[in-house]
């Protein structure tokens, strides 16, 4: 960049003399004798006024400074599709499926009925925590005593699943009062359930007593924000467990697969396709 300075005569001389003297444009660095050439005569200046013939240096404006965008914000992987609030409202009316209704516990009476819409079957009950599959450090005889170690699904590597790892469900054996297998669920079977306003998918993992409905792994109450202890945790109620129809992940274990599929599920449950 060239820099052009102005050099003028003694503003004392010129105040002095009435009559500014010639100006004379220099141009460092530049031999051009165009530019080098004495500018015209300024108009006389009053004696009574300031003089200031030095030129303000042009600065150009900071530039904001541009940092590379961020990570966009996670978004919350068991509901970011369909929310809680969109899948209890399409799950509020029963059309019951079910000849008779379930117990929650052995000691409560029979209050839930299985209900059924287009796509999927659907109930509403408590959650008691299943810690039966492998052993592991969360779920074994000594935090569950009625822990067994065995599933009715196994994983792709044929061993029971893992309860304190893998979100899955447990349906009631078939019995008069409702038959899993004739309504178009199955091991691996998609599920979304509900508690509060979190979603959590997960996979029908294994089959419980005929007359009790309500019962999910470890994994599943954890990830729900329900206390996953087998002993004294799980939730009274509140807890609506939607199956999808005919659907399945495989393999049972992928659990990503599982929330993929669920999301595009829980849309058409919801839109009601």
């Amino acid at each position: 960049m060239r820099t052009l300075a102005l050099v003028t005569a003694s503003g004392a001389a010129l105040l002095t003399a009435g009559t500014p003297a010639p100006v004379t444009l220099a141009v460092a660095g530049d031999p051009d004798p165009v530019l080098a050439a004495p500018a015209p005569a300024p108009r006389p200046v009053l004696p009574a006024m300031s003089l200031a013939l030095v030129a303000p240096v042009h600065r150009a404006p900071a530039r904001a400074h541009r940092s590379r965008p961020g990570p966009a914000p996670a978004r919350d992987r068991e509901g970011a599709e369909v929310g809680a609030a969109d899948l209890l409202a399409k799950a509020s009316a029963c059309e019951q499926v079910s000849n008779g209704k379930y117990r929650t516990d052995e000691a409560t009476s029979a209050t839930v009925p299985v209900c059924g819409a287009d796509n999927a079957i659907f109930w509403k009950a408590d959650l008691d925590i299943d810690c039966d599959g492998q052993v592991t450090a969360a779920c074994n005889p000594t935090t569950d005593p009625a822990f067994h170690a065995d599933t009715a699904f196994h994983a792709s590597d044929g061993r029971p699943l893992n309860a304190a790892k893998l979100p899955y469900v447990v349906v009631p054996a078939p019995s008069g009062v409702w038959d899993y297998t004739g309504s178009g669920i199955k091991g691996g079977g998609v599920v979304a359930v509900v508690h509060g306003e979190k979603v959590e998918y997960a996979v029908v993992g294994d089959v419980g007593p005929e007359r009790i409905i309500g019962e999910a792994s470890y994994a599943t109450a954890k990830s729900l924000g329900i206390d996953p202890d087998p002993g004294s945790g799980g939730a009274p109620s509140g807890v609506t467990y939607i199956l999808f129809k005919d659907s399945r992940v495989t393999p049972i274990e992928d659990h990503d697969a599982a929330v993929r599929t669920g999301r595009a599920l829980a849309q058409e449950f919801v839109r009601g396709d």
